[in-house]
């Protein structure tokens, strides 16, 4: 029986691409992963025979996680701040890495990262990352052992250069192996085809409804809220009939719809026969006098049957303050109750504070933002 995280992690590529792409890219014998910034976690979502021969792991071991798994003791830190610094500014970067097989054994590759744009949505939406990864071989043998007591002093030393990879643990460390341009052509051209492959089986990745093409929102702003444990939507004011932008894993979790049966659409959809028509025109009110709401609603799940939805509503505004979005945290209150002791409304303030943090400290950063507007 498919799960709903396979489900998200098949679609993340076929919502963008058709059916065939799986196919395309088993076809490619190179190492490589793809992941989506767009679900939380920012998971791996294709793993490519190449990679699996390479690291020993097979499919179903990686699909769904975080490529942090591949890091050990001896992974540079600096590096993979490198790394996440740019995921948040969508570019491209090559970088010596030191990662770990499924046996534990240490290989030192060419990381080769970059963003994968939307076909044909004319936003540069990034819709996911390709990281391609090139073995480094050996060029020396020589290994070092460095003690806790002396680490410190190791790094300062001027005379020992970039070649020594420290462990933060003190434990042994291999040397540094930087990449030659064998390996970063290969990196580079690998990625050029696998991008030109993606292109040839794209479609049309923006969601549409009456309509209206759903502008993206950051890599960086989709990792944000991807961290944040509680059923909530976002919806964009400035957009005809206020759709969703960003629907939480939570949210599918309580409705039952997917994240991509809901983007792009106005929230009535959850409302039916026994929905109170003063509590919408309540709510309505206060989005046009930028207020926030606290109400106790009926709605519907996927599959038509009915919850009390315990909703907040509130404006969220970025750095410049003017309101970017309208969140809207659900709990049903037929389950409300919280393993720390937090009433409902303590856990939907929380949330709402949270994305209201992300907002505002990403609306004014580098990369392809929504707030420029």
């Amino acid at each position: 029986m498919e799960t709903n995280e396979h489900r998200t992690l098949t679609e993340s590529l076929t919502s963008c691409y058709s059916d065939w792409v799986h196919d395309a890219l088993d076809d490619i014998p190179d190492a490589f992963l793809i992941t989506d910034p767009a679900i939380p976690g920012h998971p791996i979502v294709f793993a490519s025979r190449g990679f699996l021969a390479m690291s020993g792991y097979a499919s179903a071991e990686v699909l769904g996680r975080n490529a942090r798994i591949f890091q050990g003791p001896g992974t540079s830190r600096r590096s993979v701040m490198e790394i996440r610094e740019a995921i948040r500014e969508e570019r491209t970067l090559q970088i010596s890495l030191l990662n770990y097989r499924r046996d534990g054994s240490p290989h030192w590759i060419l990381f080769h990262l970059c963003p994968v744009f939307a076909p044909g949505d004319g936003h540069r939406h990034v819709a996911h990352f390709l990281s391609v990864q090139v073995p480094i071989p050996k060029r020396s043998r020589r290994t070092l052992v460095v003690s806790t007591t002396c680490r410190d002093a190791l790094r300062m030393d001027a005379d020992l250069g970039p070649d020594l990879a420290v462990d933060d643990s003190g434990l042994e460390v291999e040397e540094w192996r930087e990449a030659g341009e064998r390996e970063k052509e290969k990196a580079a051209s690998v990625a050029g085809e696998i991008v030109s492959a993606l292109a040839r089986y794209g479609k049309l990745a923006s969601r549409k409804r009456t309509g209206v093409v759903l502008p993206p929102l950051s890599s960086a702003l989709n990792i944000s809220l991807g961290r944040i444990k509680q059923s909530f939507v976002l919806t964009d004011p400035h957009l005809p009939d206020m759709p969703i932008v960003y629907a939480s894993d939570g949210f599918s979790s309580l409705t039952g719809y997917s994240r991509h049966e809901v983007l792009g659409r106005n929230c009535r959809f959850l409302n039916g026969p026994g929905t109170d028509t003063k509590v919408l025109n309540l709510i309505r009110d206060n989005i046009k006098a930028e207020k926030a709401s606290a109400v106790r609603l009926l709605n519907y799940r996927k599959d038509g049957s009915p919850f009390w939805n315990l909703l907040h509503i509130s404006p969220v505004r970025n750095a410049s303050g003017k309101i970017a979005f309208y969140v809207g945290v659900q709990i049903d209150e037929g389950s409300k109750s919280d393993e720390h002791g937090l009433s409902p409304e303590m856990r939907q303030l929380g949330a709402v504070g949270q994305v209201k943090v992300a907002v505002r400290s990403l609306s004014s950063g580098v990369g392809s933002s929504r707030f420029s507007s």
